[in-house]
């Protein structure tokens, strides 16, 4: 009899743990208020201006909990951080959901906000110090598929709960965030990891951050946070004022956006066929594709069609690519590394959806698509570059990076350090 694998159910832990965390936080507190913002604006009466206020403060609750990430992670470990971010969703969940004013409702909505910014990053660090080496790829590709599952489930709840009802929506997703916080309270380690005595004197400075193969890494998250804020915020909308104001069109998008999305489990599995530059210069090009489209016809079935089930399966997999191209570029500190690509991520997230909602008021929404469009092209000149490690010289010298003829592999041999 063939015993199991104790190393393989490790990892299939990780990643349930991980995916099921990013659906709570990303899929549920944050995209949660678009899809229902259309409910929450007429019960609270809220201006247009007052809308675009609090998605920039939750955008800005987001970055704050990443800097606090890449400050503590390495001192407590993944669990208190990701517990902190699954209490965060389920408690600022609950206080949208009961809600009696408008301040109640700021509070809940940046509250929640703050989940997925505590609640990702720290897989870097947990896939690291569990699974084993050759599955920390595929498994840190998949993690980020979450939201796509949770974007199924909220899109037919947001057909059906209609008018006060989108409250109990919102308890349901709160008790949902509970129960999986409690789940990674108990998968996930806590401490501080346990490192190479040359990875531990390693000083975090400029240096460390902006190690030449992470600029294409920053600008790549940058762009990534940017054009995906423009399409969750604006998307839904541009879709259903096209359509009557009771038609189910815009829900079902999303709903079809999320059904795609979940090919994003097969992240790994792309890029060990393609290579990280190819994937990259893929998910890019279809994003842009996907996000043109709605601006040249939005209200027009296969096209709408046609645009989720591009940018549905491209967006999620961004996600893995970006955790994965972190993991080779800032192997010694992971979650650190992720933190710093997470933040220009969210730096993407504030400045996308209020410039282009400035252009999009002075020429259209249309305009808006394609500008955005054009900048997802923009990638294309910020590939990855040949992986590359930190190594140790002879004589203990250290140095930042391998030289691009040198393997991600070759340097771990040469520095001891594991990735």
């Amino acid at each position: 009899m063939t015993k199991r694998n104790p190393r393989l159910s490790v990892a299939w832990k990780v990643g349930i743990a991980g995916v099921a965390a990013q659906g709570v936080t990303f899929g549920f507190a944050r995209y949660g208020y678009g899809l229902f913002l259309p409910e929450i604006r007429d019960q609270f009466q809220l201006s247009v201006s007052l809308v675009g206020a609090i998605g920039s403060a939750t955008y800005v609750s987001y970055l704050a909990a990443l800097m606090l990430v890449g400050a503590l992670s390495g001192k407590f470990g993944p669990r208190p951080l990701v517990i902190a971010g699954g209490l965060s969703a389920a408690g600022g969940m609950l206080l949208v959901a009961y809600a009696q004013g408008t301040g109640m409702l700021v509070i809940g909505l940046v509250m929640a906000g703050l989940s997925p910014g505590f609640a990702w990053a720290p897989y870097s660090d947990a896939v690291d110090r569990m699974v084993p080496e050759r599955q920390r790829e595929r498994v840190m590709a998949l993690i980020p598929s979450g939201t796509a599952f949770a974007v199924i489930i909220a899109g037919p709840l947001a057909v059906v709960a209609k008018g006060p009802a989108w409250q109990y929506a919102w308890t349901a997703f709160a008790a949902a965030a509970l129960a999986v916080t409690l789940y990674n309270a108990r998968i996930l380690p806590g401490g501080p990891h346990r490192q190479p005595p040359v990875a531990r004197q390693q000083r975090l400075g400029l240096r460390w951050f902006a190690r030449r193969p992470a600029i294409p890494l920053y600008s790549t998250a940058l762009v990534y946070g940017l054009i995906g804020a423009v399409y969750w915020t604006f998307a839904v909308d541009a879709v259903s004022q096209n359509f009557a104001e009771d038609d189910p069109t815009g829900p079902l998008f999303w709903t079809l956006m999320g059904l795609a999305g979940t090919a994003g489990v097969f992240t790994g599995n792309l890029m060990e066929r393609l290579g990280q530059r190819r994937t990259q210069a893929l998910l890019f090009l279809s994003m842009a594709v996907a996000i043109a489209l709605l601006g040249v016809a939005p209200g027009t079935i296969p096209v709408v069609v046609t645009s989720a089930v591009l940018y549905g399966p491209a967006f999620m997999a961004g996600s893995g690519l970006l955790a994965v191209w972190s993991y080779k570029v800032f192997p010694e500190k992971p979650s650190t590394g992720f933190s710093s690509t997470v933040f220009f991520l969210g730096i993407g997230t504030i400045i996308g959806p209020a410039a282009l909602g400035a252009f999009a008021d002075r020429f259209s929404m249309s305009a808006a698509f394609l500008l955005t469009a054009g900048i997802a092209l923009l990638t294309l000149f910020a590939r990855p570059v040949k992986e590359t490690r930190p190594v140790v010289l002879e004589g203990g010298c250290s140095a930042d990076s391998v030289p691009d003829s040198v393997t991600s592999e070759e340097g771990s041999r040469r520095s001891g350090i594991r990735g």
